[in-house]
This record gives C-alpha cells, sequence and structure tokens, in this order.
C-alpha cells in the first residue's frame, strides 16, 4: 500500500484558477496552529529570554537565522519532488504527547524537554508535509532551533563550572602579564580573582558572577553552528568548526574576565552590572572572526580542485 501521495507541485487551484491560497492558506493554517499549540512554551521562552539577555537573548535571533537557511536553500526545495508522508504524523504525534507529558505536573515538568518536543513536532510536520526527499533537506535548518531552547540550570551549572575555573586561570595568567609592564599584580583563589594596585589596594572579582558569560556557551556554540552550516563546504570542516566552539568562548571570556579586572582598577562599577555584560555581548563579534577565519583556513587545506566533487548541495546536504 502507498504511503504518500504527491503534492501538487503548482499554485492552481481545483478549478485551475491561479490562486495563491491553495499553498499559502493550509501554511498559514498549520502554522497558527502550530503556534497555537506551543504558545504558553514560546510566551515563556520571551520571558525568560527578555530577563535574562546577557545568556540566553540569542534565542530571538535562532528562528531567524533558521529560516535564513531554509531561504537559501529554496530554489532547490522549489525544484525537489514534494510529497505527503504520512508515516511522518508518528514523529509528529510523539512530539505533540512529549509536549504535554512535560507540562503535566511540575514533578515531570521541564522548559528543556518542552522546547525539544516543539522541535521534534516541527521536523515531523516538515516531513509529513513536504515528503522525506524535502523533509531531510530541512533537518539541519529545523534542528538549529534547539539552540533556542534555555538548558536546565542543573545541565548549565555542570557544563561551566569547570570553564569558569578555566577563565579565571586564565585571566590570572593574562593579568599577571599586563599587571608586570603596569605596576599591578593579581592573585586567584578558586574562582576569586584578586586585582592588587600598586598602593596596594585591592579589588576583588567573583569569576562566578562576573564570568557568568561562560552560560553564553551556547550562543557561541549557536555562532560557530550557523558559521559551519552557511558557510563551510564539507562535513568534515563544519565538524571542525563546531569542535572549535568551547575553545572560543573559553579564549572569549578569559579576555572578559581580565577586561573586567582591569576595570575594577578603574570603577569598581564597571565590573558589573550593564558594564559587564555589553562587554561579553561585543565578544561575539571577534568570536565570529575567529570562525569566519578557521573557515577560510580550512578551505584552503583542500585544494580548489576538489570543490566540485564534494561540495554539499545545501544547508541540509
Amino acid at each position: 500500500m502507498p504511503t504518500s501521495a504527491q503534492a501538487p507541485n503548482n499554485l492552481q487551484s481545483p478549478s485551475g484558477d491561479s490562486s495563491p491560497w491553495v499553498v499559502w492558506g493550509p501554511l498559514a493554517i498549520l502554522l497558527a496552529a502550530f503556534v497555537g499549540l506551543f504558545f504558553r512554551w514560546l510566551y515563556t521562552q520571551h520571558l525568560f529570554s527578555r530577563s535574562h539577555m546577557e545568556d540566553w537573548g540569542h534565542a530571538y535571533v535562532i528562528p531567524l537565522i533558521s529560516g535564513y537557511m531554509i531561504w537559501q536553500m529554496r530554489h532547490k526545495l522549489a525544484a525537489a519532488r514534494a510529497v505527503v508522508f504520512w508515516p511522518g504524523i508518528a514523529i509528529v504525534l510523539l512530539g505533540v504527547w512529549c509536549y504535554f507529558f512535560f507540562n503535566m505536573s511540575p514533578a515531570v515538568s521541564n522548559h528543556m524537554l518542552q522546547g525539544a518536543s516543539l522541535v521534534l513536532t516541527a521536523l515531523g510536520i516538515a516531513l509529513t508535509v513536504l515528503g522525506p526527499r524535502v523533509g531531510l533537506r530541512l533537518f539541519l535548518p529545523l534542528a538549529f532551533l534547539v539552540f533556542a531552547v534555555t538548558i536546565s540550570e542543573r545541565i548549565m551549572i555542570l557544563v561551566t563550572w569547570q570553564l569558569q575555573l578555566l577563565a579565571s586561570q586564565g585571566a590570572f595568567v593574562a593579568l599577571s602579564a599586563i599587571g608586570a609592564l603596569f605596576g599591578f599584580s593579581a592573585a586567584v583563589e578558586g574562582n576569586i580573582l584578586t586585582v592588587i594596585t600598586g598602593s596596594g589596594e585591592t579589588h576583588d572579582l567573583n569569576v562566578a558572577e562576573a564570568c557568568s558569560g561562560m552560560r553564553m556557551v551556547i550562543a557561541f556554540i549557536a555562532l560557530s553552528g550557523a558559521v559551519a552550516l552557511l558557510g563551510a563546504d564539507r562535513w568534515w570542516q563544519r565538524i571542525a568548526v563546531l569542535l572549535l566552539a568551547v575553545p572560543v568562548a573559553l579564549l572569549m571570556n578569559i579576555v572578559r574576565v581580565a577586561v573586567l579586572g582591569i576595570a575594577s582598577i578603574v570603577d569598581a562599577d564597571l565590573a558589573a552590572g550593564d558594564a559587564h555584560s555589553l562587554i561579553g555581548t561585543f565578544l561575539l563579534v571577534p568570536a565570529l572572526a575567529l570562525f569566519l577565519g578557521a573557515v577560510w583556513a580550512l578551505k584552503r587545506i583542500v585544494r580548489e580542485g576538489d570543490n566540485a566533487a564534494s561540495q554539499p548541495k545545501g544547508v541540509g546536504a
């Protein structure tokens, strides 16, 4: 028994009249139903991102990047054969069931897993409505949406704690080297970094707080993922760029803490509040430059003549 039926490849109504509503009408209804189903999660994520812009503000940008990836593939998607693939309904139902399961009670309620269920449902809808050939091309752009999902606090502490310790040690080395030239010194004990001026005045910097930017590691991974998918030609290049995400995040936060340490000598208020938040956001710019530089270097490793044979046909290739 066939499990798929070919979808219309043009914008013709059943009567033969050209009408964009034949395609865009059902898509608009489907999108409205999707937003309505997951509205509670979307609104909760919005509130959390708005109140934690430094750590999770990137969640607003992730759907735009996913949309750009899809737009970049628009010609290949239009040329592909779209079919209705009914087995994909199983993935949709699984995603919806998981979403409601992780909403049932405080004992199992989990915002992160609710978000993962949303992404799973989106993947299932794409597979069901468009079929495997088109749906699989959309897998990476849609899977990229996971970077818009806030990670559970317990996991973030587990991931960032060791990175904070490494950042404090790295900042200590950097400040000690700079201090040797400008007449101040530094000391570190655990997560407490102390900057000592030439006059003996001390300025303590709690790296666990000042280096809350380590929580931006998800933003750095998302940034590296976007650069890898949009800029790299080969899978090994994409993986290499992704593997750079955590080292680059660590390097940028060492710079961040070192800058805050120097700023605390000038004005202690500069090491707290909006000032240190802005520093962390600005460091995404050099991080982007590093990722782009890595893509450029990796492309030069491969001979130009080999590119045609191995270049993917798009983001989802």
